[in-house]
């Protein structure tokens, strides 16, 4: 531990003119006593630490001083990877490798190119999770996690939708982060599964670790799963009548795939475009469709249509 922190020393000193203690310390999660003698311990070691006294005093390198200590480590190599996601990197216990790498890459740039991390960091960021919501980090993401980049095998206890638990022996493949909702995506015997990574109730990983299918592409993977269980959901039919001003917002306020496919069948019926839409159910279409006030006329079925009067009379009777 004493020696990474030595050398995370050295090239946070390599990449500027000079640092205080207080900066070190705060970098290096440590108290300032401590920096001062880690400096010392390098000074000894025949790194040129040299610390300048008085109030714009600190540490420094003497003569232009460069490590070649700058060779990345296999888990500081991926974790650089995922630079542009501080918040996953945070939550999946991999923060420290990432800034490890960094300082490495930065060490061994020319000296105007330094600045390019902070720089980029400046004018572009990823906020993952969606609008109106607080994301919650799993507890056991960082077993998973751990898990995935090993590839140990699993044993876990997992909470079906259903709130039923059962056990698994899982080989973990890949962590997806949606909208703010950590998935692994996993084999159990033959098929790949998705399981929702907040549902765990137990993860033990196992000191056996598995052979990865070359074949498995986890972006292609998400990627048909997605749709698919998209598609799952859309078990009801719905029949409306849209205005203009309807049909180009009907996307926004439904299922986008399954609102263009309705409107690409959609017939016309006098300035107006009568669609069949599937909908997760009619609870679901009666919030969604809700929104598109008087743009939208639904004709089935029955009870639907029936909900939306009753609406409509109590939306008179309100504002009357």
């Amino acid at each position: 531990m004493r020696a990474a922190r030595l050398i995370k020393m050295v090239l946070l000193l390599q990449n500027r003119p000079s640092m205080t203690a207080a900066q070190l310390a705060a970098e290096l999660e440590v108290s300032e006593r401590t920096v001062t003698r880690d400096a010392l311990a390098l000074s000894e070691a025949g790194v040129p630490v040299c610390a300048d006294r008085g109030r714009a005093g600190g540490y420094r390198l003497v003569g232009g001083y460069r490590t070649r200590l700058t060779g990345l480590g296999r888990g500081e190599a991926e974790a650089l990877f995922l630079s542009g996601l501080p918040g996953a990197l945070r939550d999946m216990g991999l923060e420290d490798a990432a800034s490890a790498a960094r300082l490495k890459v930065s060490a061994a740039l020319l000296p105007s190119l330094r600045d390019a991390h902070e720089s980029a960091a400046r004018r572009f960021h990823l906020d993952a999770p969606g609008w109106y919501q607080e994301p919650e980090t799993p507890e056991l993401l960082a077993a998973v996690a751990e898990a995935v980049w090993d590839d140990r095998w699993v044993s876990a206890r997992y909470r079906r939708g259903d709130g039923e638990e059962v056990e698994r022996e899982l080989q973990p493949y890949g962590l997806v982060l949606k909208a703010g909702v950590w998935y692994v995506c996993a084999r159990s015997g033959s098929p790949f599964r998705t399981y929702r990574v907040d549902r765990f109730t137990a993860v033990a990983v196992g000191e056996a670790r598995f052979d990865r299918d070359p074949d498995f592409d986890l972006p292609v993977f998400w990627e048909e799963r997605s749709a698919e269980f998209a598609r799952s959901l859309l078990r009801t039919e719905v029949v409306v009548r849209l205005s203009e001003a309807g049909v180009r917002r009907l996307p926004y306020v439904t299922d986008r795939a399954a609102a263009e496919g309705a409107l690409a069948a959609g017939t016309a019926e006098g300035g107006l475009v009568r669609v069949v839409l599937r909908v997760e159910s009619e609870e679901v279409a009666f919030g969604q469709l809700l929104g598109l006030g008087p743009e939208v006329e639904v004709l089935a079925p029955a009870a639907l249509r029936e909900r939306f009067a009753e609406a409509a009379r109590g939306l008179a009777e309100l504002y009357r």
